[in-house]
Order: structure tokens, then sequence, then C-alpha cells
């Protein structure tokens, strides 16, 4: 989420955990961007395009998979894929889908969306039950069944496989579609312990993002059997996301898929020391035993200032971080936050409370931070 004002100069190292999307390309991938071999991607002429297209279906065990702008434009393509105008599609009330993409369900696809509850972000079985609408005129047709892994706003939390596969075979049997928005699934899988062929078999579409986790300046893509990314292409042309020479970021998505995968764990092991290191702060409520992949979600007590004066606080301090609205606040790690730099994160936090100074700063910014 872009600021209006500009970051003042900080008396320590800037360390930067509203997001993940906030990484910089490494030196390693601007190279093998520089070096792409690319041609025209909306004619289906750009050779890296190609490959990665190739390499991401097979990964997941899946025919074919389309390129796309970012993760908001792929789960749109999906949504209109699976969706005629007049139809609903169930999901978490915190999916990214419903809250994050400026009703884009309408907008684009004059589709509805029904919220359910559930802690964690996790839908389960006995939150869908009954939410299917009646064959009858005066409702939309309940079509498209959303889940989010991890779940982002729902804490960061990673799906057990046994329960995306329940909840895959209940769609099936009432006649759902299934679309799995897969931001930071890459995250689920290495937390999970699962595999990218195991989440292929439990739904129609996923939307992977490049630009999280793994370190790309942009990119997504949706990945499905060869008749919906067939439809997914067409989709992408008309909300504008065919491209050109888009090889040159294709190639930065294949550096990460090579290199960056598996040194997740160590993001998610800096969130868990972030975590149990806010969990021993006074004024601070983290349970840290709630975060599974490298989200962060914490409170700051009411009597010390809201999450937005906290965060004003620590912005002047060097350290940004996301609010949430109210008392709650979001810390993301990623390939650019190191173990120190998160034991410095603790150390600002801990003295800009010692010295009182969430009440002291009235904004941070225009939270709160959705990717």
């Amino acid at each position: 989420m872009a600021h209006s004002r500009s970051l003042k100069v900080c008396p320590v190292k800037l360390i930067d955990l509203r997001s993940d999307t906030v990484t910089r390309p490494s030196l390693a991938m601007r190279h093998v961007m520089a070096n792409a071999e690319v041609g025209d991607d909306m004619l289906g002429e750009d050779p890296t395009v190609n490959r990665l297209e190739k390499m991401v279906a097979e990964m997941f065990g899946r025919e074919a998979a389309v390129f796309a702008c970012s993760g908001t434009q792929s789960n749109q393509m999906g949504v209109r894929v699976h969706c005629v105008p007049g139809d609903e599609l169930l999901i978490n009330e915190t999916g990214h889908i419903s809250l994050f993409e400026g009703g884009a369900p309408a907008a684009l696809s004059g589709v509805t969306v029904r919220t359910i509850a559930a802690d964690g972000g996790f839908l389960d079985i006995p939150n869908l039950e009954g939410r299917i609408r009646s064959n009858d005129q005066h409702f939309p047709r309940t079509r498209l069944l959303c889940l989010e892994n991890t779940t982002n706003i729902g804490g960061g939390r990673v799906y057990p496989l046994d329960q995306l596969q329940r909840v895959s075979e209940w769609a099936v049997a009432h006649g759902l579609k299934r679309h799995l928005d897969g931001a930071r699934v890459f995250n689920a899988m290495v937390a999970g312990g699962y595999s990218a062929t195991d989440l292929g078999k439990c739904f129609d579409t996923i939307s992977v993002c490049f630009s999280k986790g793994l370190g790309c300046p942009m990119g997504s893509m949706l990945i499905g059997d060869r008749d919906d990314i067939l439809k997914a292409r067409r989709v992408r042309k008309i909300f504008g996301g065919s491209l050109r020479q888009a090889g040159i970021v294709a190639a930065a998505a294949i550096h990460a898929l090579e290199n960056n995968v598996d040194r997740l764990r160590q993001d998610h092991e800096n969130a868990q020391q972030l975590a149990q290191g806010l969990t021993g702060i006074e004024g601070l409520r983290c349970d840290a035993s709630l975060v599974d992949s490298n989200l962060v979600f914490f409170e700051i007590d009411s009597n010390l200032g809201t999450a937005v004066q906290f965060c004003g606080a620590l912005r002047e301090q060097g350290i940004l971080i996301g609010p949430m609205g109210g008392q709650r606040m979001r810390a993301v790690t990623h390939l650019d936050v190191s173990a120190e730099d998160v034991s410095q994160a603790l150390e600002v936090v801990r003295s800009c409370l010692a010295k009182g100074l969430a009440n002291q700063t009235a904004t941070a910014g225009s939270g709160p931070y959705s990717k």
C-alpha cells in the first residue's frame, strides 16, 4: 500500500515488516531478468513465460497455467472462469477476495460474495453446511467455494491437508467449483509439510503469487485444467492483463522457484522469534502458538494508544509495521529481514513502550495494510 509522505531519515536501520510485498529482487534475480529470452506473451510467443507456465502447472499436477500481473487479477480470473453474473461465491469473512480486492467479484463479474465467520480464517464442513442457496429464482446460484492458504487476516494460519481434502470433497458432492487463493501457498506448503500436487488435487483453480515470500518484483499465476485456463486467458485479456515481453518478470519467478522456496523456513523461524519476543513485552498481546508462517499479529493495550499511533511511533524509529485498525497490528517476516533485524525491531518496540511514544504520534500512513 503506497503512502503519500516520504520516510524520514531514521537513527537506526530501516526494517520494513509491513508485508513480504516490499522485498526487492536480489542481484542474482536481476541478472536473470536482464538476460531473459523474451517474445510477445499475448501471442503465446514468450519462451520464458511459456516455460514458467509449464513448470508451475506440472508442479501442481495440473494441465495448464496462465501468467497474471497480480494475485488480485489471478483470483478474479478464477472467479470469472467459474461463475456468471448472478452467481454467488462462499468465502471466509477474512478472505482477501472479499475484503481487499475492491469489490471485484461484483464489479468485474457480477458475482455476489457470501462471507462466513470461522476462527483463523479456516472453513470446514460445519461452517459450510446450510450455506448453499436452494434452487429458487429469488436467490443467486451458489456456484464457487474460495479458500485462502495461508489465511492472511485470519492470522497467517496454515490449513491442515486433511481439512483441505474433506472440504474439497464436500464441495464436489454439492456441485461447487473450488478456487484457492494461494497468495502465500509456498509458505503454507513449507509450514504444512505437504506438496503442490497434494494441493492441486483439492481445487479446480489455484492462484499463486511470486511477489511475496518468493521475492519477485511482480507476477502471479492461475493454475487449472486446460479448458479453464483457456477461458482464463480470454478473461485476462478482458481485464487488461495480457502482456508483451513478460519473460523479464517470468524469469524472476523461475529463479525464485528454484532458489527461494526452501528458505521460507527461515522467515517462519524469524516470525516465531518475533512472536516470542512480543509475548514477553508488557502492554502487548501476542499468542506465538498461533503463528504458523511468516505473519505475526499482535495488539497493544488501549491505555497505551492505538495501533495507528504505535506504528507511527515505531516508524519514527525506523521500524515499519502495519496497523490493522483498533489495537491490532501485523508484522511480516521476509527475505529482506534477518534474525538480527528481528532482534533490533524488538528492542525498538520495548524502547517505544518504555518512553510512552505510542500516545505521542497521531498517524501512521493509511492502514490497514492488506497484502
